[in-house]
C-alpha cells in the first residue's frame, strides 16, 4: 500500500497549527490573568489562603484645646465593577435594574447624568471587565455607603461584582488653620508623617499593626486574629481655633495691605506657655498667602529693636544704669568706633539728652548702644554673659521639630570687633527665631519665670489620658524682682508714651516693644537704599495682670518700615479680639433687673426656641400648631415685640428649597440635607444668603452655598 506523503504532511501541519493556536491562547489568557485580572484572582486566592496579613490601625486624631477635630484619618474610596462575577443570573439582574442604578449614581454624583453613567456601564459590560472603574474620583464614606445601597451593588462582591479600593486620607476640617504646625502625613498614612506635630508625635498617633490569618473552620473560611491592631492615641493640642482664626485674619489683612514677603504671629498663654495660635504666612507667586513653612520656630533673623529690652535688662541687673540714667543722643547720628549709628528721626534733629526709659520708648539706637558701650566696652563678655544668664542663647527643645538655634557671639569670637557690642545691643549680629523672642517677653510677663512653649498637653485613648506633657520651666528667674518691675514699667510706657501707640487697646493696657531691622543681603551686607526690613512687635496684655503674650513679625520689601504702625497695629487688633472673647459681664451690668429682656431669636425650630424662652421666663406669643407627621420640629420665624417674642410657623413643602435666612448653621443644614441637597458653609453666625433661591424646585444632590454672618 503506497504511503500518501502529501496527506500525512497536511495532517501534521494541521496538528501543529491547532497546538500553536492553543498555546497562544494559553499564553494570552495567562497574560490577562497575570495583569488585567491580577487583583480579582488575588482576592479569590485570599479567600482560601491568607497567612500573617498585616492589619493597619487607625491613626489618632489631633484635637484643639477645647476638643475640636483639627486633623483626622478618614477613608476615601474608588468603586469598581466586576461584570463576570455572579454569572448570567447577575448579568440579567444588572440589566433589569440598569436605569435605576444609573439614576441613583446621578443622584449621588450629580456632575454626571444618568445617561452618561448608563453608557459608561454598558461599555464595561461589553468588555467583560473584572475591575471596571465606575466613577473616576475618590469618594467619601457617605457617598460609598449610598452607592453600596443601590440594586445589585448591595450584593456580595462575588455575586454582584461591586467592590471598592480604600484609601486612608488625613483631613484637616479647618483647612489651612495652623497647617504647618499640625504637619502632614504621606498620601499613604501607613508610611507615617512628614513634619509638624504629626511627625513629632508619630509614635503615639500611628498605633500598632495587627496580624490575622485565614483558617477553615466547619467548612467556612474565617479571619483569625493573631494580634489585634491597636489604634493610635489622640493628642490634645494647646491651639484655640477661635484665637487661631483671629490671629490669621489680623495678620493676613496687614500682609495684603503691605504686599509683604512673609509674616508670623504667635499667641501664648503667659503662665503655662501654651501656644494658643501660631500663624506662618508666605506670599506665593499668585500674590496670596499660604502656610508653607513654620517660620515662627525656624526663621533665624536679627531681631532688631525688640532686643533692646534684653540689653537694658542686663545693664539694669548689673547696676550699670537705672531707668533714669541720662544719655546724650545728640542729633540722632553718632560714630560708634568708626561705624555710623542713626536714630529713625536723625533727619529731624534727633532726641538730644534723654534717659534710659525714654530711649526704650522711642527706640533710640544711639541712646541704647551708647548706654551699653559706655557700661561694657572694657568687658564685653560680661554683657554677653548677662544675655546668656537670661537663657537667650539656649534652644527651647520644642515639642515640634525644625526649631532654629539662637546665635549670640562671644567676645573671643574672631568676628567680634569693637563695633560688635553697640550693634549687638540694638539687635544686630545676633539671630533668634521669633518664638524665642516671645519666650523671653513671656518670662517678663510671668514675673520672671521662663516657661517652655507648649503645643501638646496630653495624649488620650478612649477618653482616658495615657500621657501628660506638663508645663516645663526653663529658667526659674531671669532677673531680680527690682529689675523685672523696672522693665515692666518701661515696656508699658513704650506703648502708652512711645512708638508702639498703634498697639494700644481701649479696654486695657498693653506692654511691649517694637522692632525694625534691615535684613542683611548676605555677603553684600546692609546696602543703603535697600527696602528689605523686618518689622515686629512683641509684648503682652493686659499689663496689670498678663494673660497672653504675642509676637508679630513681618518682612517687607517696599514702603517705610514701622514696627509700631505695621506689626504693632496687628498686635492691637489681636489683643482686643482675644480679650473680648474672654470678656464676661454680670447681667446686672447689662440691663435693668426690673424689666423683661426681650432677646433676638434665630429662625429655626420653634419648639426648641419655646423651651429656651420658657426657661428664661421670657413672654411668648405662639403662632404655630403641633408638629406634622413624623417631624419632631415646627419650623418658623421669631419676631421680638416690645413685650414678648412672637413665634410664627412657616410652611415648608418637601419638594421646594426652604428659606433658611436667619437660621443658625445647624438648623439650616438639617433642612437642606433632609431634602437631598448638599450644603457648603461660608462664615459663622446666622444665614444671610443662600445660593439657590427659596421656593424653587429641588434638584436632588444639588449644592447650596449658605453664607453666614454675625452682622
Amino acid at each position: 500500500m503506497a504511503v500518501n506523503k502529501q496527506n500525512i504532511m497536511m495532517r501534521y501541519f494541521f496538528v501543529v497549527l491547532v497546538l500553536s493556536l492553543v498555546g497562544i491562547a494559553i499564553v494570552v489568557r495567562a497574560g490577562i490573568i497575570m495583569f488585567a485580572e491580577n487583583r480579582y484572582w488575588q482576592e479569590v486566592a485570599d479567600r482560601f489562603v491568607r497567612e500573617n496579613v498585616t492589619v493597619k490601625p487607625n491613626r489618632g486624631n489631633i484635637l484643639s484645646a477645647d476638643g475640636q477635630l483639627m486633623a483626622s484619618s478618614l477613608p476615601e474610596y474608588r468603586i469598581y465593577m466586576d461584570f463576570k462575577a455572579g454569572g448570567k443570573e447577575k448579568d440579567s439582574l444588572l440589566m433589569k435594574h440598569m436605569d435605576e442604578i444609573c439614576k441613583g449614581l446621578n443622584r449621588i454624583f450629580p456632575d454626571r447624568t444618568a445617561a452618561q453613567f448608563k453608557r459608561h456601564l454598558l461599555a464595561g459590560r461589553r468588555k467583560g471587565s473584572r475591575n471596571y472603574l465606575i466613577y473616576p474620583k475618590r469618594i467619601s464614606y457617605i457617598e460609598y455607603k449610598e452607592a453600596k445601597a443601590l440594586p445589585v451593588f448591595r450584593l456580595n462582591k462575588y455575586k454582584g461584582g461591586f467592590h471598592e479600593q480604600v484609601y486612608n486620607q488625613r483631613k484637616k476640617p479647618f483647612g489651612s488653620l495652623a497647617a504647618r504646625t499640625l504637619g502632614d502625613v504621606y498620601a499613604d498614612t501607613a508610611q507615617g508623617a512628614k513634619n509638624g506635630l504629626e511627625l513629632a508625635f508619630d509614635s503615639l498617633l500611628r498605633g500598632r499593626d495587627g496580624i490575622t490569618h485565614r483558617q477553615k473552620v466547619m467548612n467556612r473560611y474565617l479571619n483569625i486574629i493573631d494580634r489585634p491592631a491597636v489604634d493610635g492615641c489622640d493628642i490634645v493640642t494647646t491651639i484655640d481655633v477661635d484665637m487661631q482664626d483671629i490671629c490669621e485674619k489680623a495678620l493676613v489683612d496687614k500682609l495684603k495691605e503691605l504686599e509683604a514677603v512673609w509674616g508670623v504671629a504667635v499667641l501664648m498663654e503667659v503662665h503655662t506657655g501654651d501656644v494658643k495660635a501660631i500663624v506662618n504666612m508666605t506670599r506665593a507667586a499668585d500674590g496670596n498667602y499660604y502656610e508653607m513653612k513654620n517660620l515662627a520656630i525656624s526663621n533665624m533673623m536679627e531681631p532688631g529693636s525688640t532686643f533692646k529690652t534684653a540689653s537694658l535688662m542686663v545693664a539694669l541687673e548689673d547696676g550699670k544704669i537705672t531707668p533714669h540714667t541720662q544719655v546724650d543722643t545728640g542729633n540722632g547720628v553718632k560714630n560708634m568706633h568708626g561705624s555710623w549709628m542713626r536714630d529713625h528721626n536723625w533727619h529731624r534733629g534727633g532726641y538730644g539728652v534723654i534717659d534710659a526709659t525714654r530711649a526704650l520708648e522711642v527706640s533710640s539706637n544711639v541712646g541704647v548702644s551708647t548706654l551699653i558701650d559706655r557700661s561694657y566696652a572694657a568687658e564685653p563678655q560680661k554683657f554677653i554673659d548677662g544675655l546668656k544668664r537670661m537663657g537667650l542663647d539656649e534652644p527651647l527643645h520644642l515639642q515640634i521639630a525644625g526649631e532654629g538655634k539662637p546665635y549670640i557671639k562671644n567676645a573671643d569670637d574672631p568676628t567680634f570687633w569693637r563695633t560688635s557690642l553697640p550693634w549687638m545691643s540694638i539687635g544686630y549680629e545676633t539671630q533668634l527665631p521669633p518664638i524665642n523672642v516671645l519666650t523671653f517677653y513671656n518670662a517678663i510677663a510671668n514675673d520672671g519665670v521662663m516657661v517652655k512653649p507648649r503645643f501638646v498637653t496630653r495624649a488620650v485613648k478612649d477618653g482616658e489620658t495615657v500621657e501628660e506633657f506638663p508645663v516645663e520651666v526653663l529658667n526659674e528667674k531671669i532677673c531680680s524682682d527690682t529689675t523685672l518691675h523696672q522693665i515692666q514699667v518701661m515696656l508699658e510706657r513704650v506703648v502708652s508714651h512711645g512708638l508702639a501707640k498703634p498697639a494700644q487697646c481701649k479696654e486695657f493696657h498693653v506692654s511691649g516693644k517694637t522692632g525694625t531691622a534691615q535684613v542683611s543681603q548676605g555677603q553684600a551686607g546692609y546696602k543703603s537704599g535697600v527696602r528689605n526690613h523686618l518689622v515686629s512687635f512683641c509684648g503682652y496684655f493686659p499689663s496689670e495682670a498678663p494673660r497672653y503674650s504675642c509676637i508679630v513679625s513681618i518682612q517687607i520689601n517696599k514702603g517705610i518700615p514701622s514696627g509700631g504702625g505695621m506689626a504693632g497695629s496687628v498686635f492691637g487688633r489681636i489683643a482686643e479680639r482675644v480679650y473680648a472673647k474672654n470678656l464676661r459681664y454680670g447681667l446686672e451690668q447689662a440691663v435693668d433687673s426690673n424689666t423683661n429682656v426681650i432677646p433676638q431669636v434665630k429662625a429655626g425650630d420653634m419648639l426648641q426656641a419655646m423651651q429656651v424662652l420658657g426657661a428664661l421666663d421670657v413672654p411668648v406669643e405662639k403662632r404655630y400648631g403641633k408638629p406634622h407627621g413624623k417631624e419632631q420640629a415646627v419650623w418658623g420665624q421669631a419676631v421680638a415685640l416690645p413685650g414678648a417674642v412672637e413665634l410664627e410657623e412657616t410652611k415648608m413643602a418637601e419638594d421646594i428649597v426652604p428659606d433658611v435666612a436667619g437660621m443658625g448653621a445647624k438648623d439650616a443644614v438639617y433642612l437642606m440635607e433632609k431634602r437631598g441637597l448638599r450644603v457648603r458653609l461660608h462664615g459663622t453666625g446666622q444665614v444671610k444668603r443662600q445660593s439657590v433661591q427659596a421656593g424653587s424646585r429641588i434638584r436632588k444632590g444639588a449644592i447650596v452655598v449658605l453664607t453666614l454672618s454675625d452682622k
